[in-house]
């Protein structure tokens, strides 16, 4: 195989054997996962059930469980957190460019998340969804090949989070980074992903393609039927929903 063609299909995302244990407790067991490069993937699973930890282990932030098995991610891994993190004392475009240089791809990235203009505010000036934008043009400003997601709009308003996901959905396709997306809301990850995931018991229970075309509604009744099969694979009825 010609070393081009062999990096256009190796994996973005590779794990084998992921295991990871907390005193005694077995929280990761033995996962196995392949994300292909420029694949939209949604984590679903009860609190407590790993997503987070599965996440900090992808972007090498626990040594521990990256070495209990085999893990390869790229080289740029951007991650955004449910908490925008924003520096208080720095501005937002010094936020945004932090680590990095290049004022003109900062600008450029606020500009993409809509906060052209706002590049002097201070950060405590923002709304949540004007940080949680901030955040994303963080993570954009580092052209990542790999973009993860710790439930990033967990402390929005519903209005918000709509809005929300019409912009990294499309951010996504301007950029086709892979996204690993960590949720607690089945429908937000039917209406974003390509792909979603349920971790049950340590291990990857249900691994669901949804094919439907893109821009999704939570109305759409064809998106059902996903909706009823990722409930079961939790645990939940629609009673209980």
């Amino acid at each position: 195989m010609a070393p081009h063609t062999e990096q256009l299909t190796r994996p973005a995302v590779r794990l084998r054997g992921l295991t990871r244990s907390f005193d005694g407790r077995t929280v990761l067991d033995g996962i196995d996962l392949d994300i292909p490069p420029g694949q939209f993937v949604a984590l679903l699973g009860h609190s407590g059930s790993g997503k987070s930890t599965l996440l900090r282990a992808v972007a090498g932030l626990d040594h521990e469980v990256a070495g209990s098995g085999e893990l390869t991610a790229p080289e740029r891994v951007s991650v955004v957190f449910q908490d925008s993190r924003l520096l208080p004392w720095r501005r937002v475009l010094d936020n945004v460019l932090l680590g990095t240089d290049g004022v003109d791809r900062g600008r450029q990235a606020l500009a993409e998340v809509g906060l052209q203009g706002r590049e002097r505010a201070w950060p405590n000036e923002l709304s949540g969804g004007e940080a949680q934008r901030a955040a994303l043009a963080r993570s954009l400003v580092r052209e990542p090949e790999l973009l993860l997601a710790d439930e990033p709009f967990g402390a929005l308003d519903a209005l918000t989070r709509i809005r929300m996901h019409a912009l990294l959905r499309e951010l996504w396709k301007r950029h086709r980074p892979s996204v690993l997306l960590v949720t607690h809301d089945v429908d937000e990850a039917i209406v974003l992903a390509d792909r979603v995931l349920v971790l049950e018991q340590g291990r990857i229970g249900l691994d669901l393609t949804i094919d439907r075309p893109h821009p999704r509604s939570y109305r759409d009744p064809l998106l059902g039927e996903y909706r009823e099969r990722l409930l079961a694979a939790l645990g939940v009825t629609e009673d209980h929903a």
